[in-house]
C-alpha cells in the first residue's frame, strides 16, 4: 500500500472529468476541489483500490461519485436495458439519500440511471424501479439483502463498490450483512472504502476486501475538523437542559442540531425546547422516514430551530453552513464523537461544537481527548457551569467493559477502554469565558484553576434495527 500525498490539480477541468459532468459541476457552483477530491478523484479514474480517510464535511461524496459517473460513461453500452454497475452501501436511510441526490445532481446530463433503496419504508416501488433498470444503486445493507432474497436485484454484473462510512457500518452491526453482500459480488471489481475513523476492524475489513489499496487522508487520522471551534461545558447534570435553552437564546442561535444518546432522551429535550418557545423536532430511528423527512427538512428551511438528534439518524444530515452543534451527552464511543461535530464546518467553513458535560461524562471526555489528540478548552457560563467530580456512569452495566474508543476482540467486540487518566475535573485547564453570540473570549488571567438507538452497556456490538436497515 503506498500513500498518495502529493497536491496537484487546481481546478475541476483539470481532473480528468468530461464535459457534461463539469457543466453539473457548475451547476452546483463549485469551482476548486477540496483536498480529498483533488486526490481521489484521479486515483480512482486510474482503477485503483481506494482506503480514504475523510471527514465528513470535506466533499468526499462528490470525491467517488464524480470518478465512479466518468468510467461508468466510458463503458455505458447504448444497447438494452441497464443493468446494476455500480453498488454504493451506506450505514443510514439519511445518508442513503444523500448519497443518491448527489449522483443524480453530477449525473444529469447523463444517459445514467440510479435508485435509492433501504427500509423503513414501502419494497414495493423499489422493486419496480429496479426492474426498469439502473446503473447505479445506493443501498442500506439489509433492505439491500431483503432484494437479494427476493431476487428482485442482479449483482452479478457488479464493477464498482463504494463502502461510504464504513467505520459506522462496523458500528451498526453490518459487519454480517456487509460479509453476505460481498459473497455475491464479482471478485473482479474495482473497491473504494470511505471512513472518517480508521479502528483495527477498518483495517481488517480493508485487507479482506481491497486489492492493493492506494490509501488517502486528508487529516491525520481519527482526528476532529480544524474548523470547528470545540469547547466543554461542566455543568450539573439537571441543569443541562436549562443551560441549552441559554446558549440558545441568549446567542440568538438560528440553527442548531443537538446530540443525545437515546430515542427517548431526543423526545424529551425536544418537548423541554418546545416548551421554553424553540421550536424543535427529534429525529431517530423510531420515527417513520415521513417524520425523519420533514423533520430535517424543516431545519434545512430554518421553519424548525433545533434538531435532536441521536447519532444513527443523524448519519447524512448535510447542512454545509450549519453553524452550530451541541453534545447534550457525550458519546460513549470516542470516535462518534468525531462524526457528530463534523456536522458543523462543513465545506470549509468555520463552525462550534459545544459539549454539556456531567461528572457521570468525565471518562468519556477524557477517552475523547486522547482519541483527537487534544485537550478541549473547559468554558466556564456564569450561573450554570460548575466544577465537576468524576463519577462512574450509572448506566453501564456492573463489571462490563468501560465505555471509549472502538478497539478489536477476537469476538469482534469493542474495547471500551477511554485511556483517561485524570480522577477528577476541575475545569481549570484552558478555561475561556462564554459570550451570549457563541464567540470565546481569550482565557481570563485568574483562569488558575440508545434502544435501537442506544449503545450496548456490555461493550458488545448491536444488531442494526430494521428500522436502520
Amino acid at each position: 500500500m503506498w500513500v498518495y500525498t502529493k497536491k496537484v490539480f487546481m481546478s475541476f477541468s483539470n481532473l480528468g472529468l468530461s464535459k457534461p459532468i463539469l457543466k453539473a459541476i457548475e451547476d452546483k457552483g463549485y469551482t476548486t476541489p477540496s483536498p480529498i477530491q483533488k486526490q481521489a478523484i484521479p486515483i480512482i479514474l486510474s482503477k485503483k483500490d481506494v482506503l480514504a480517510g475523510a471527514q465528513t464535511g470535506t466533499g468526499k461524496t462528490a470525491g467517488f461519485t464524480l470518478p465512479l459517473l466518468e468510467l461508468l460513461m466510458s463503458k455505458k453500452s447504448s444497447k438494452g436495458k441497464p443493468y446494476v454497475r455500480a453498488l454504493i452501501l451506506t450505514p443510514t436511510r439519511e445518508l442513503a439519500a444523500q448519497v443518491e441526490q448527489s449522483v443524480d445532481d453530477y449525473g444529469k446530463y447523463l444517459p445514467i440511471k440510479s435508485t435509492v433503496i433501504f427500509g423503513g419504508v414501502g419494497i414495493n416501488p423499489q422493486k419496480a424501479a429496479l426492474r426498469k433498470g439502473v446503473d447505479i444503486v445506493v443501498a442500506t445493507p439489509g433492505r439491500l439483502l431483503d432484494h437479494v432474497g427476493q431476487k428482485t436485484i442482479d449483482l452479478s454484473r457488479v464493477d464498482f463498490l463504494i463502502l461510504d462510512e464504513a467505520d459506522r457500518m462496523l458500528d451498526m452491526g453490518f459487519i454480517h450483512d456487509i460479509k453476505k453482500v460481498l459473497a455475491i459480488l464479482p471478485k473482479h471489481r474495482q473497491n473504494l472504502l470511505f471512513s472518517a475513523t480508521f479502528s483495527s476492524e477498518i483495517k481488517k475489513l480493508a485487507d479482506g476486501l481491497l486489492d492493493s489499496p492506494t490509501l488517502i487522508e486528508v487529516a491525520r487520522r481519527n482526528t476532529s475538523s480544524e474548523q470547528v471551534d470545540q469547547a466543554v461545558h461542566f455543568v450539573n447534570k439537571d441543569l443541562k437542559r436549562d443551560l441549552l435553552t441559554h446558549l440558545i437564546t441568549e446567542g440568538n442561535w438560528k440553527q442548531v442540531l443537538v446530540f443525545t444518546r437515546t430515542k427517548h432522551g431526543a423526545n424529551r429535550l425536544s418537548d423541554h425546547l418546545d416548551k421554553s418557545g424553540i421550536r424543535s423536532a427529534a429525529i431517530h430511528g423510531n420515527k417513520s422516514q415521513g417524520a425523519r423527512t420533514k423533520a430535517l427538512s424543516d431545519f434545512k428551511a430554518g421553519s424548525v430551530r433545533v434538531l435532536v438528534a441521536t447519532d444513527i439518524a443523524a448519519r447524512g444530515i448535510d447542512i454545509e453552513q450549519l453553524p452550530h452543534v451541541v453534545n447534550f451527552e457525550l458519546p460513549n464511543i470516542s470516535e462518534d464523537y468525531v462524526h457528530r461535530i463534523g456536522r458543523t464546518g462543513r465545506a470549509g467553513r468555520e463552525g462550534i461544537a459545544s459539549s454539556l458535560v456531567c461528572g457521570e461524562e468525565i471518562e468519556y471526555l477524557e477517552g475523547i481527548e486522547k482519541l483527537i489528540k487534544k485537550e478541549i478548552e473547559k468554558v466556564d457560563i456564569e450561573g450554570f457551569t460548575s466544577a465537576q467530580k468524576k463519577v462512574p456512569d450509572p448506566s453501564r452495566k456492573q463489571g462490563g467493559q468501560k465505555r471509549g474508543s472502538r478497539g478489536s476482540s477476537n469476538q469482534g467486540n469493542r474495547n471500551r477502554n477511554s485511556g483517561g487518566k485524570r480522577n477528577e475535573s476541575s475545569g481549570n485547564s484552558n478555561k475561556r469565558t462564554n459570550n451570549p453570540d457563541g464567540r470565546r473570549n481569550k482565557p481570563s488571567s485568574n483562569s488558575s484553576n440508545r434502544n435501537s438507538q442506544q449503545r450496548p452497556k456490555s461493550g458488545g456490538r448491536r444488531g442494526p434495527s430494521s428500522s436502520d436497515r
